[in-house]
Parts: C-alpha cells; sequence; structure tokens
C-alpha cells in the first residue's frame, strides 16, 4: 500500500530517487577524498614546467582532448597497447583533468618518451608524413606562432592556490622559461611528459 501511495505521487517518488541516489553517490565518492591513494602524487611527480603547463593549455584549446583519451584502463587489452594502467596519483595536479573517453586516436596517456621530438614535430605539422593512414588534422601554425608568455606565472600562481607544488622561484622564472618558444615547442614539450611518472618509477 505504502509503494502505490508513492509511485502515484509524482513529486514524491521523483524526491525519493534523489535521495536514493545521493545517499548511494555519497557514499561511494566521499571515502576517496581521504584516501592517499586518490589525492596524493606518486612518488617522483614533478609539476609542468611553464613550457609543459603552456602546452597543456595548446593541447586543450587545440581540442586534442576530443580524439584522445588520457587514461588507460586495467585490463589486458588495454594495458598491453599503451603500457601501465592509469592511477589516480598521476592526475592530482591537473586542473581540469584530461582523462577523457573518445578514442578516435590512441590513448596518449604514456606517449611521453615513445617517439622523439622531431616525430612529434613532424606528425603535428602533417600527420599523413609519419602516418599515411591518419584522419588527424594537420596543425601547421604552431610552429609560426610563438607562446604567449605573459600569463605563465599567473597560471602557475592558481595552480599553487589548488596545491600543485610550484616555487616563488618556478613562477619568477616563468615567462622566461617560454619566451622565444612556439607552440609547437611547448606541445611537444607537454607530450613528452604525460605518463613518464610511472614509467620513471617501473
Amino acid at each position: 500500500m505504502k509503494h502505490e501511495v508513492i509511485e502515484k505521487n509524482v513529486g514524491l517518488l521523483a524526491l525519493l530517487m534523489v535521495l536514493a541516489v545521493s545517499v548511494g553517490g555519497l557514499t561511494q565518492i566521499v571515502p576517496l577524498f581521504f584516501q592517499d591513494v586518490t589525492n596524493k602524487p606518486v612518488e617522483g611527480m614533478k609539476p609542468y614546467t611553464a613550457l609543459q603547463l603552456e602546452g597543456r593549455d595548446i593541447y586543450i584549446r587545440e581540442g586534442c582532448v576530443g580524439c584522445h583519451s588520457q587514461m588507460i584502463r586495467p585490463f589486458r587489452a588495454e594495458t598491453e597497447r599503451y603500457g601501465h594502467y592509469s592511477v589516480a596519483g598521476e592526475s592530482v595536479w591537473d586542473h581540469p583533468f584530461l582523462w577523457g573517453s573518445k578514442r578516435t586516436g590512441p590513448d596518449l596517456a604514456r606517449v611521453g618518451g615513445r617517439y622523439s621530438d622531431d616525430w612529434h614535430r613532424a606528425h603535428l605539422y602533417n600527420p599523413r608524413n609519419v602516418v599515411p593512414e591518419s584522419k588527424m588534422p594537420s596543425y601547421p601554425w604552431l610552429v609560426a606562432h610563438e607562446v604567449d608568455n605573459s600569463h605563465t606565472d599567473g597560471k602557475m600562481r592558481a595552480l599553487r592556490t589548488l596545491g600543485v607544488p610550484y616555487s616563488d622561484a618556478d613562477i619568477a622564472g616563468a615567462r622566461d622559461a617560454v619566451k622565444g618558444h612556439t607552440e609547437m615547442d611547448a606541445l611537444v614539450a607537454y607530450l613528452q611528459v604525460l605518463g613518464t611518472a610511472i614509467k620513471n618509477k617501473r
């Protein structure tokens, strides 16, 4: 009889559904905030350099995350192809995190050090130069444009408030570290650091 009352009252049913989902969600999510494995960086991990940080922003700007995930799932088919599965400690300093789920292109979570800088440059300039069947668009303008370093130190300052351990020296030298570099340099620097914290640890 009680079920009948709930099922006939749409407002009450909706309220109880929201309550049930909220309680279930909170019991799964809240404990994660108190587990070291989810909120502490992996051993030996370093924050992005100024150039890598700018490269990450270019990666976001150009929509790379729309076709490439950065999260290897703990399944044999994934780890055999891409390497060690992704762990939460690799992403604690990523704001926003770029795990993604779309794989028009391969996962990039372990791409750092897999190819040379020259390979990445050729690939980004025109992917068909190195992978003839590639569907990836070309990014030739990255070579022509210098990185805008006017906000690099501000970005680092903002990230420090979120827990990224940038020192005063890192922030003070950020603009000079990026000055004169092209957007291609920055994007390649970012790609070359992806996944290296786990690789170097193993």
